[in-house]
């Protein structure tokens, strides 16, 4: 069986960091658990600020979701504005709204502060309707998102199919806030920069246990201790061990194939100007292409699970509606990765313990939010303000029924991939 945890980005990856195992005792101000986009960026954050930080990762930097995702650096959550204030209430709804309008900003800054090596594009995004009914959909987000002053545009159906190339596309809500990056390269730089700043980052270092003791956290791995003042749990859908502060969440995964570098007229013929893609179906399809001309396309579901053909006869049929020009294409790489999702699709932070927080349930929304989090969740706690979060920390989170929810979103997009553009 093909190893679809193994993505592309893997190998055109253009940053690398030497890392080592833990080892002998350790101790720190700040502990960060997770190397993705959230705890890389705190780590990046904290060691900048001059305080001692150490980042320990289970398995490699960007295992997770940061090593495995589409490459969209997007503006804001999958909810549109009012929806997020409905949930939070009108004044952090408000703040967690403009911080994530300046999150692609907050990307593309560090990429060039650092000179992160992740083919950074910021030619905007567009979220394109997969229907009649989808460009309705689109319609009142650009409402929502134009009050809180992002400078959206909806385009009609026929620019759209001129922006795209795509003959399917029935209108689209242009971002130019937004971009596309190698997504495993940005957050393998993110932990180059911090260990620059003087991170200490060991890998392949999971930790088994943590508790409190005399007034500091102590954390136990395979061959070595952490004693921390605070500690940030990041992570996310790929946590393991520590059975007592796990998240609680919906496990959705989300695959993607790529072609081989497409010729130039090809390449000239698919979103000539270069933006990213993701449409309004339901079990939604990204679209885009990478530096090289790759052109890559996904969507939701698990390439292991049974339904896994399904997945697969899918993109082969979507990648010709999307562009019938590229039906002699093969796709030739596979992966997928797994999205911690909220019900109510708004990220959590969780108070574990004094001077301890967790965060999660980025809902598929990890770079520019993971980002922003990491960043203000050190900031909180190297100046003891909880109000720089940036949504109110609970004290606890729970989500029902998530195994029996992960298998009805799984067996929903195997059925959509088994019925839709049949031909």
């Amino acid at each position: 069986m093909p190893d679809y945890d193994q993505s592309l980005w893997r190998q055109t990856c253009g940053e690398s960091i030497k890392t080592q195992k833990l080892s002998g005792d350790v101790t720190v101000d700040i502990a960060v658990i997770g190397g993705g986009y959230t705890g890389c960026s705190a780590a990046l954050t904290a060691a900048k600020a001059g305080a001692s930080v150490c980042l320990l990762e289970a398995h490699e930097i960007g295992h997770g979701g940061s090593g495995r995702n589409v490459g969209l650096v997007n503006a804001g959550l999958w909810l549109p504005p009012d929806q997020i204030r409905s949930h939070l209430g009108q004044v952090p709804g408000n703040r967690l709204i403009d911080l994530l309008a300046n999150a692609p900003s907050e990307v593309f800054g560090l990429i060039d502060a650092h000179e992160i090596a992740c083919e950074p594009v910021r030619h905007g995004t567009l979220h394109c309707a997969h229907s009649a009914k989808g460009f309705e959909d689109l319609h009142t987000r650009h409402s929502q998102l134009s009050v809180s002053g992002a400078p959206v545009e909806l385009l009609d159906a026929n620019t759209s199919r001129k922006r795209t190339g795509s003959p399917a596309v029935h209108g689209a809500l242009f971002d130019p806030r937004a971009g596309t990056i190698q997504p495993l390269a940005f957050v393998v730089g993110l932990a180059r920069a911090a260990q620059d700043a003087g991170a200490l980052i060991y890998t392949d270092s999971p930790i088994q246990s943590l508790r409190q003791e005399a007034g500091m956290w102590v954390l136990h791995g395979e061959n070595g201790t952490v004693r921390a003042k605070s500690i940030i749990q990041a992570t996310n859908a790929y946590h393991q061990g520590i059975a007592d502060t796990a998240p609680a969440y919906v496990p959705v995964y989300y695959f993607q194939y790529a072609t081989a570098p497409l010729s130039h007229n090809l390449r000239a013929s698919i979103l000539p100007e270069g933006e990213g893609c993701w449409d309004t179906g339901l079990i939604m399809t990204s679209f885009r292409l990478d530096q090289e001309g790759r052109f890559i396309i996904g969507g939701m579901g698990d390439l292991n699970s049974v339904g896994g053909f399904a997945h697969k006869a899918w993109v082969s049929r979507k990648l010709v509606v999307l562009y019938p020009q590229l039906a002699d294409q093969p796709l030739v790489e596979g992966w997928h990765g797994r999205i911690a999702m909220t019900s109510d699709h708004i990220p959590k932070i969780i108070q574990i313990g004094p001077n301890a927080l967790a965060a999660h349930g980025f809902s598929g929304r990890g770079i520019g939010p993971g980002t922003v989090f990491g960043r203000l969740m050190a900031e909180s706690l190297l100046n003891d303000d909880p109000s720089l979060l940036p949504v109110p920390p609970i004290t606890e989170y729970c989500e029902s029924w998530t195994g029996l929810r992960r298998a009805f979103f799984e067996t929903g997009a195997a059925l959509t991939h088994l019925v839709k553009t049949r031909f």
